[in-house]
């Protein structure tokens, strides 16, 4: 049972940026523009379409939820997975022969044991995963309940002001509800992991550059996208960016001719996570550029040979929908688009799938203004990098089982592979950015306070705020609280006296410091692998 399974529920996505399919048959195409027609109907692009399995009529309520619930006011990635959650539910349900509109809180007990614990289930999920369907079900029943007048079979919920927790889900007026008692005692809210610098660059060198923990390439590498994905990692861990931010970025929004090692740049609010009226501000590393110059080189950068690839193949014309650019504005960061009535479009109003179809005519012909490009120089969908992070992470697995257990085979290879201390998901360089401003910041900010007394240190982080404010506005957080109770929870006992103690000069050693004295006890912090790492170190690594 599976939103996939091609007998049973499964989600559809509305791509207003691609032409419908053609229609031969009379009676169907004499309901005109098919993206018209949805759009009439309150669908935008990305909405989900929830369809039933074959013999079965479609139930225009499930998929009235993403067009006028609270659910409309929330991003193209959330409604997938809150569609593919209601999706594996609805065959759940297909399953034991229950309608939707008849399930009871048993029935929603069954599918969380189903879900984690059943043995006849071969694809049981992780106690965190499954928070996805359980934030999914109750939105969706608070807005059936309503509207419809049916009971919500989701568990009730304890007060806000008793129970102490926030959930993620989406309540009737399109706040946030507090937690759920189908929440599963074991699910953290985030799962928080950190990454020193040595670990970063050790993961990013054996898995994305071909080198092994020896130190030494591996025979026959081929990097075909390693400057592409080298600087984009290396981008992620200096901003502080979410994926989708900075997998968005266009090459004109880059900052060109700016002095300083840390270069100011715009984010823009289209780009941001969650509803934002406005973009914002953030740093991109020198070094970052510079190997982003050297990834967008005419001559040897990978960008330019995939642009030269597509356009001998044609494959930008065939593009529906192109926006061809034939001006940019750095100062009010608007674009001039060919035959465009309006003439100036705003980016902060561009998100990122129409930043897609961004070209520019040059005397090769179209090229894109994405800065990041798939191998046919089409621009490389965000989530396509969960799969570069993915296939990095195997290649580890792969070389740490053949560096420390050569021996192992078959089942006891498998295992060998899923204990590698060496990982790393895209959310982790934003979680590690976060931990070396925090103990940059401290750094800063103690020296600046010292002979306040504690009312005057109180009336000063009253005016101009304290580290966390200014942390948080690195990361973007509107609510330095935030960044405070959900990144860097595990820190938020310590003294700023004792920070400045594992602290000197040296800003490596000095965080680095920092995060081993917290890692030792809190088992989050991901540490390189030691060049020393022998077979019988089963679990090693934190």
């Amino acid at each position: 049972m599976d939103g996939e399974d091609e007998d049973g529920w499964r989600v559809e996505v509305y791509d207003f940026l691609k032409l419908p399919p053609s229609l031969l048959d009379e009676e169907v195409a004499a309901f005109g523009n098919l993206h018209e027609r949805a759009a009439r109907n309150g669908a935008r692009h990305g909405t989900p379409l929830i369809v039933p399995p074959s013999g079965v009529l479609p139930d225009p309520r499930l998929n009235l939820f993403f067009r006028v619930s609270p659910m409309t006011r929330r991003k193209p990635r959330t409604w997938r997975r809150y569609a593919m959650a209601l999706v594996v539910w609805l065959n759940f349900l297909a399953a034991v022969d229950r309608r939707w509109t008849e399930a009871t809180p048993q029935d929603v007990e069954a599918f969380k044991d189903w879900r984690l614990t059943d043995v006849r289930n071969p694809e049981r999920i992780k106690q965190g995963s499954f928070d996805t369907d359980r934030a999914a079900l109750n939105t969706f029943y608070t807005w059936a309940s309503g509207t419809y007048a049916l009971a919500n079979p989701v568990p009730s919920v304890p007060p806000a002001e008793e129970d102490g927790q926030q959930s993620e889900e989406i309540g009737p007026n399109g706040g946030r509800r507090t937690r759920d008692g189908l929440r599963p005692t074991g699910a953290r809210r985030r799962q928080i992991k950190w990454m020193l610098r040595a670990a970063f660059e050790q993961w990013r060198e054996i898995g994305l550059r071909g080198y092994g923990f020896d130190g030494l390439r591996a025979p026959g590498w081929r990097g075909v996208n390693e400057d592409r994905d080298a600087v984009f990692v290396d981008g992620l861990y200096g901003t502080g960016l979410r994926l989708q931010e900075w997998a968005s970025v266009l090459d004109v929004e880059l900052p060109v001719g700016v002095e300083g090692n840390f270069p100011k740049a715009w984010l823009a609010a289209a780009c941001i996570k969650g509803m934002k009226r406005e973009g914002r501000t953030y740093r991109i590393p020198r070094r970052v550029l510079r190997d982003i110059a050297g990834y967008c080189d005419p001559l040897e950068g990978s960008r330019m040979q995939a642009i030269r690839r597509a356009q001998r193949a044609g494959r930008y014309e065939q593009l529906p929908f192109v926006r061809v650019v034939s001006g940019y504005n750095a100062r009010t960061r608007t674009l001039r688009i060919e035959g465009a009535p309006e003439g100036l479009l705003s980016l902060d109003t561009v998100g990122p799938d129409e930043r897609r179809l961004l070209f520019r005519r040059t005397s090769e012909g179209l090229e894109p203004l994405a800065l990041w490009l798939a191998p046919s120089g089409l621009p490389k969908k965000p989530d396509g990098w969960e799969d570069t992070f993915q296939a990095a992470n195997a290649r580890i697995a792969e070389k740490w089982v053949r560096w420390t257990a050569p021996e192992r085979e078959g089942e006891e290879r498998e295992h060998r592979m899923d204990l590698c201390p060496l990982w790393a998901r895209p959310h982790m360089c934003r979680h590690s950015f976060a931990l070396k401003w925090f103990s940059l910041l401290s750094m800063v900010w103690q020296p600046a306070v010292d002979g306040f007394s504690a009312r005057e240190l109180g009336d000063l982080r009253e005016q101009f705020g304290d580290v966390w404010y200014a942390l948080s506005t690195l990361l973007g957080h509107d609510d330095p609280a935030v960044t405070k109770d959900v990144y860097l929870e595990p820190f938020t006992a310590l003294q700023v006296d004792y920070l400045m103690a594992l602290l000197d000069e040296d800003e490596q050693p000095a965080v680095d410091a920092l995060i081993r004295t917290v890692a030792a006890a809190g088992g989050r912090t991901l540490l390189p692998v030691a060049a020393g790492a022998g077979a019988g170190r089963e679990g090693a690594g934190t």
